[in-house]
């Protein structure tokens, strides 16, 4: 009976929503894709190794199951790992992220569809990223024995618990939360929140967060090289990079951008935004503010003999510049500022940074992830709104690693601060970069608790991310799928 009265509600609510989708679908040319897959007729998996299913929903999560993924696959070698996600810059970052790996999209909660999908897949277990937790999903797999477990779990106060307390749902968070066969907490805090909705607290453990495991420390970045050749960025100039930046965030970042050009005339900016399906009118922005506009997507990296010729003209026009004693650029008189429209090389914008923003921070937004920053070891300025990351956030300022400012003045004043002081942007990366390196662990200790729950020891050297493999042959008990 339960089921069927959720699946009537879904229904009322999809007939509700069609309009909303109709309008995304034609005219804002969005959710387009996918559809075959969200009702749960994804391609069934072939082959007959037991297969562990790993769920994040958008591009945050994604990234995210970089390092549980390669330590699953280290660990547990027997076994297919099938990669899910929700939005579609989630989808198209696994299918970036882990091709050849099966990758698909999870389904829409109503019970056939979920029914459906489980059978084509198979899974023999289930890890959620965060908070993915939905009713029909999470009964079905009790159902067929299949142990679901969170991997970074937290739970807002203000957002999720505020919802999950109310009277009406609270009793189907608890039968949701019940089922759980283990949570891998970020802190004590969310993990409390967890036993609260019916977790029992022998199935919590506080793991820490991946987020600091996926942070690879480095100096440098393949790629960034290319990427600073294609786009003519000039090595001995200070480059300032807004990341992961948000709507109504930009146009306070090209103020900002414009107040320090009074100071640091010589200092280089990139945006980057968020989402995919911004960069035109982001693009659109930078221009009618009067600065010229450079898009990646327009300047790919060369190659071969592209590279050859392209390094002779500029040569030959630097030459030129001597001999008339000015600097034209090729692509536009400075300042221009650069859009970063394609996927993926945010990390290689970071690489190149003297000083890094953390986009969806000035404004309500909940704020970006600052781990990549921190393993390259660069100084790093975020504003208010970080509650997304708040632990994360919470631990670089208590190292003296990163600067919060409050609103535009601010945030001019210290990168003006930063890009005037060589010595204590070094201080900034190396404290940040030695937080990420004091917090890493979190990706080791949920493995184990998989491992656990498919039966299986969890043996492994205390001091070291890299395992060793477990011996399949010999589980403590059978393994289900």
């Amino acid at each position: 009976m339960f089921p069927l009265i959720l699946n009537i509600l879904y229904g009322l609510a999809a007939v509700l929503y069609l309009p909303i989708l109709l309008y995304r679908i034609l005219v804002l040319r969005k959710d387009r894709a996918g559809w075959r897959e969200r009702l749960g007729r994804v391609r069934p998996r072939v082959g007959t190794r037991p297969c562990i299913l790993v769920h994040g929903v958008s591009l945050g999560e994604i990234n995210a199951t970089r390092s549980l993924v390669a330590e699953i696959e280290r660990r547990l070698p027997k076994y297919e790992i099938v990669i899910t996600a929700t939005t579609q810059t989630g989808y198209d970052a696994a299918q970036r992220h882990y091709a050849p790996k099966v990758v698909c999209r999870y389904p829409l909660d109503f019970s056939w569809m979920v029914r459906r999908f489980f059978d084509r897949v198979r899974p023999a277990a289930v890890v959620l990223m965060e908070l993915e937790v939905w009713p029909n999903f999470i009964r079905e797999a009790a159902r067929r024995d299949i142990p679901i477990g969170i991997a970074n779990g937290r739970i807002t106060e203000a957002r999720s618990m505020r919802r999950f307390r109310l009277p009406i749902i609270r009793a189907l968070a608890r039968s949701m939360f019940s089922q759980l066969a283990w949570v891998a907490a970020q802190t004590r805090a969310y993990a409390d929140r967890f036993a609260e909705l019916g977790v029992e607290h022998a199935r919590i453990d506080v793991t820490g967060t991946l987020k600091y495991d996926t942070a690879i420390v480095a100096d440098t970045v393949d790629g960034a090289d290319a990427l600073a050749f294609a786009l003519e960025l000039d090595r001995d100039r200070p480059l300032w990079v807004a990341g992961s930046t948000g709507a109504d965030e930009e146009p306070r970042l090209l103020d900002a951008y414009r107040r320090l050009l009074s100071a640091h005339p010589g200092v280089q900016f990139a945006i980057i935004p968020r989402h995919p399906e911004r960069f035109d009118a982001v693009a659109r922005l930078i221009e009618s503010a009067g600065f010229p506009c450079l898009r990646r997507s327009t300047h790919p990296d060369l190659h071969g003999q592209d590279a050859r010729q392209e390094q002779r003209r500029r040569r030959q026009r630097a030459g030129a510049a001597r001999g008339t004693m000015s600097a034209p650029s090729a692509i536009g008189d400075p300042p221009y500022i650069i859009l970063g429209d394609t996927m993926g090389e945010l990390r290689k914008f970071y690489a190149l940074a003297t000083v890094v923003f953390v986009g969806r921070t000035l404004v309500p937004l909940g704020g970006s992830d600052v781990m990549e920053i921190a393993g390259l070891a660069k100084p790093i300025v975020f504003g208010p709104h970080t509650e997304n990351f708040a632990d994360v956030v919470d631990a670089l300022l208590a190292a003296g690693a990163a600067v919060r400012i409050q609103d535009v003045e601010t945030l001019v004043a210290t990168l003006s601060a930063l890009l005037s002081d060589a010595d204590r942007r070094a201080g900034l990366g190396r404290a940040a970069r030695q937080v990420v390196l004091e917090n890493v662990g979190a990706t080791r200790r949920t493995v184990d608790l998989l491992c656990t729950s498919l039966g299986l020891r969890a043996d492994h050297p205390e001091t070291s991310i890299a395992t060793p493999q477990i011996d399949l042959q010999s589980p403590v008990s059978s393994i289900g799928g």
